[in-house]
């Protein structure tokens, strides 16, 4: 089995992990989950955390194929969009976004024509495989969190989205429109049964108790030590572990602006007759 080459970059801001995966002898790469600034008092958006990653690309001469999305993230803004003005790539996120687009119209009352796929260069399906110079990647629809969650697998490694965190932080909350803690953990079985020895790159670590940045870990390491998802835990008790927390959580910082930048596939929305753009969110009085 051929094995990628790898290079992990870390936005702070979001606690994001973005991934550069190439194959050694074409040099053809993908880069998954890029990540923007985005400065949620003043609304400026900045592509800073893109110079890094455009830098390697050019330094090792790589050739972008793929620009992957693991999900539509309500965390960070996606970098897609400006990466692939910057160096080329097809942006490519589950075909589950359209149920994701309907969600957020539905919740900020948004208007038809923002919503639409073609935003988007390429929709995934369960099963299906991209080429990658001499490697291949694997996809597998693991959803729960979001239904357009997806995991990239390329040799012995498994680029797995909010689906697991690192052992000492468990899984992915599940109480997003159309999420479910019953099918996050049927996909989360799905990518326990790659193998033990298989790597698993994370998407977030939030750094428990101040420790360490750590981004891999294996399927024998989740299963084993996972403080919420071990191989021993089953499903209906996994569901009262999630749902119980996931009911004490706050909404994401960036919820709003970043589910209306990252449906329309980095795009933003479109400029009012003044020429600014707008982003919406819901106001109540309690």
């Amino acid at each position: 089995m051929l094995h990628p080459i790898i290079k992990a970059f870390f936005h702070h801001d979001s606690s994001t992990l973005t991934y550069i995966v190439h194959c050694q002898r074409t040099k053809k790469c993908c880069v998954i989950d890029a990540a923007l600034d985005y400065d949620i008092y003043s609304g400026d958006i900045s592509s800073s955390p893109l110079e890094e990653i455009t830098h390697y690309i050019m330094t090792n001469e790589l050739d972008v194929e793929w620009l992957l999305e693991t999900h539509a993230h309500a965390d960070h803004v996606t970098g897609a969009r400006q990466l692939k003005e910057k160096v080329g790539g097809t942006i490519a996120v589950g075909v589950g976004i359209r149920d994701v687009q309907q969600s957020v119209k539905t919740m900020l009352h948004l208007k038809d024509d923002v919503l639409t796929t073609h935003v988007f260069d390429r929709l995934l399906e369960d099963g299906q495989s991209l080429e990658l110079g001499d490697l291949t990647i694997n996809v597998i629809a693991t959803p729960g969190h979001t239904p357009d969650s997806l995991t990239y697998v390329i040799g012995n490694s498994a680029f797995v989205g909010d689906t697991l965190f690192m052992p000492d932080s468990g899984s992915a909350r599940c109480d997003f429109p159309s999420g479910s803690a019953a099918t996050l953990y049927q996909s989360i079985q799905r990518i326990y049964q790659l193998g033990d020895n298989t790597r698993l790159f994370m998407c977030h670590d939030y750094r428990p108790q101040g420790r360490e940045l750590a981004y891999i870990t294996t399927v024998a390491e989740q299963k084993q030590h996972n403080i919420q998802i071990n191989a021993s835990v089953s499903e209906q008790e996994y569901v009262q572990i999630r749902e119980t927390r996931d009911a004490k959580l706050a909404i994401p910082r960036l919820l709003y602006p970043a589910l209306q930048v990252n449906i329309r596939g980095g795009y933003l929305p479109a400029p009012e007759d003044n020429g600014q753009c707008y982003i919406k969110m819901p106001m109540q009085l309690i």
